[in-house]
């Protein structure tokens, strides 16, 4: 199953990069509280700490779309990118069930269990190689 759809790994994650850099990088960066009102979340009367981790957040994930843009450009770092998702899917998976688990997460939050399980078998099946070297 692993890279089963390798060569088209650079279609993959360039538009990986760009739905998410468009629906989650940009958004959460820039306007956070926005976003989490969109998402469902209760906001607190003061927001200053919620902005600041927003963009902590949004920051974080820029960085990553910018290791997805480099490997998909420039064909360099190929496999690293999709090395940095596997991590980025599972440990968001993992902070998703968590939130559900608790009920401290609008059903939005929830519903993205599956979305990171998804992205976690999309990741493998276009994977630019059939074994992962570390």
């Amino acid at each position: 199953m692993l890279g089963y759809y390798a060569q088209y790994s650079q279609y993959y994650i360039t538009t990986l990069m760009i739905v998410t850099t468009v629906c989650f990088a940009l958004p959460i960066f820039i306007a956070p509280i926005a976003w989490a009102r969109a998402m469902r979340w209760t906001i607190p009367e003061h927001q200053h700490l919620a902005i600041y981790f927003g963009r902590c957040l949004g920051a974080f994930i820029l960085v990553v779309e910018v290791a997805m843009l480099r490997s998909a450009t420039t064909g360099t770092s190929f496999s690293y990118a999709f090395d940095i998702l596997f991590v980025v899917f599972l440990l968001m998976f993992v902070v998703h069930v968590y939130g559900a688990l608790k009920r401290i997460q609008p059903i939005t939050e929830t519903l993205e269990i599956g979305f990171w399980m998804m992205l976690f078998v999309l990741n493998m099946l276009f994977y630019p190689a059939a074994a992962i070297t570390l």
